[in-house]
């Protein structure tokens, strides 16, 4: 155009195009706090930041912390029934364990059984999981880096084996962002246990601080200060607007400062807050057999414990949370750790858990959500074939035991397997890396592609490996 439009004529001219920009505010932004850019046109409005079209919107991890013994729940091994007793240095080659204390051979004290159509063994430890196994693919042939809790645990949440890189959680949500804008796209259900290593299992690492888990703690009050302290709701309003000011007026001084952006969002999200997480946490509207399935009527506190976890997990799916996590209830056997009394400690923590996960998966599927949403089970590592002293199993990051079920899994599946002990991985080895590509995939995510510059170079969850088991997929 050789002059400058008139305010008129670029009025007349535009006029199509602002009802096209607030369709476009309206069906085709990215998702709430995601920063990445449509890459293909398959994406679907709700993954705009995917690479592309996804089978799992939502993510479930069910974390066992401390380490199931894969003998005793998921791998039976009839050969250690057999050798029970006997010396395991004269039948294997023994790697060096957490505690040097090498006992004899030490069969399952569970028996195992099949279940549903696939015929998928599974021990008596997990009755109620049994139901299930026809929506399950399980993983015999997980392995892991490390054979120590710290280490194996950040191997487990972020890829690496190192302390301060972002948990897969946080990945999770910078990629894809969340539906919910009251809600934070990443949450860690609190079941009493924060897993050795702490808090940074769920953090946020190099990624903006906006990226971090929020934790919600079980009882009447799951996040701090929920309930405002003011009587009128102008008087807090007006506290968060000075609040911003003033970090806004810092960001002029400083450009661009994350830790202070991050804080603003927060606090914005902290006060939307205060009107969904109340409603979020009653279960007022769940019926009675709802909670049953879930396990609400059980004698066991710690069960009812983590029923509340698993149906408040559903509830947040529902909400559009994209990444939601569960620790593990303290019972008086503590973690999944069973260095000594063996059948006490998996059978306390079994008891606690079976029921909700289990009712979990089927209320998912009977309301249409399994299709959907993934659910992934599993702990840092496994546990030896062979005895801690006399009645406990020692820390085996060789060969252990995971499942996923639900969004783009093929149940009924089992995939590796482990030698005659179950002590070392034998067929199809998959590793923490592997684990966490099939999850990104099933999500709409190239593992290779999702990455954030730092130090130098492009990082990835999956540092410079990770291949998606194509064989567990439907």
């Amino acid at each position: 155009m050789q002059r400058p439009l008139s305010r008129r004529e670029m009025l007349g001219i535009c006029k199509g195009g602002f009802g096209a920009l607030a369709f476009t505010s309206m069906f085709g932004v990215l998702p709430f706090g995601c920063d990445r850019p449509k890459t293909s046109a398959a994406d679907t409005d709700l993954y705009l930041g995917a690479h592309y079209m996804p089978k799992a919107k939502n993510i479930i991890f069910l974390y066992m912390d401390g380490g199931v013994s894969q003998v005793d729940s998921f791998d039976p091994k009839p050969r250690l029934a057999k050798e029970n007793g006997q010396d395991p240095r004269k039948k294997f080659k023994v790697d060096a364990t957490q505690f040097d204390n090498v006992g004899k051979i030490l069969k399952s004290p569970w028996e195992f059984k099949q279940y549903g159509e696939c015929g998928m063994p599974v021990s008596s430890l997990f009755p109620h999981i049994a139901t299930c196994v026809d929506d399950i693919a399980l993983i015999r042939s997980m392995t892991s880096n490390f054979p120590e809790h710290t280490n194996a645990n950040y191997f487990l949440h972020t890829g690496s084996g190192i302390q301060g890189r972002p948990s897969m959680g946080s990945w999770m949500t910078y990629g894809l962002g969340s539906e919910n804008r009251n809600i934070p796209g990443y949450v860690v259900l609190d079941g009493g246990l924060i897993p050795p290593g702490g808090l940074d299992n769920f953090k946020n690492g190099f990624l903006p601080a906006s990226y971090q888990a929020s934790i919600l703690r079980a009882g009447a009050e799951p996040v701090a200060n929920i309930k405002p302290l003011e009587k009128v709701n102008n008087l807090q309003e007006e506290k968060l607007q000075f609040i911003k000011q003033l970090d806004n007026s810092l960001i002029g001084k400083m450009g661009e400062a994350d830790a202070v952006e991050s804080a603003i969002s927060n606090y914005e999200l902290a006060y939307k807050m205060q009107s969904s997480i109340p409603e979020l946490t009653e279960f007022k509207e769940e019926s009675k057999a709802t909670k049953k399935l879930y396990g609400f009527d059980s004698d066991d506190p710690h069960t009812r414990g983590y029923a509340a976890q698993c149906l408040l997990a559903r509830r947040l799916v529902e909400r559009g949370v994209r990444f939601i996590e569960l620790t593990c209830p303290k019972v008086a056997a503590d973690r999944w750790d069973q260095h000594s009394n063996l059948r006490d400690g998996h059978e306390r923590n079994a008891h606690a858990v079976d029921q909700p996960i289990a009712g979990l998966l089927k209320d998912l599927k009977s309301r249409g959500m399994l299709e959907d949403t993934l659910v992934v089970w599993t702990g840092e590592f496994g546990r030896t074939p062979f005895a801690q002293g006399t009645d406990g199993r020692d820390h085996n990051p060789s060969a252990f035991s995971m499942w996923m079920a639900g969004a783009g899994v093929k149940g009924g599946t089992i995939f590796g397997k482990t030698d005659e002990y179950g002590y070392r991985v034998i067929e199809n080895e998959v590793t923490i890396h592997d684990m966490h590509a099939t999850i990104m995939h099933l999500m709409g995510i190239n593992h290779e592609q999702l990455t954030f510059r730092f130090g130098g170079r492009d990082m990835r969850l999956t540092d410079v490996h990770g291949h998606v088991m194509k064989d567990i997929l439907a």
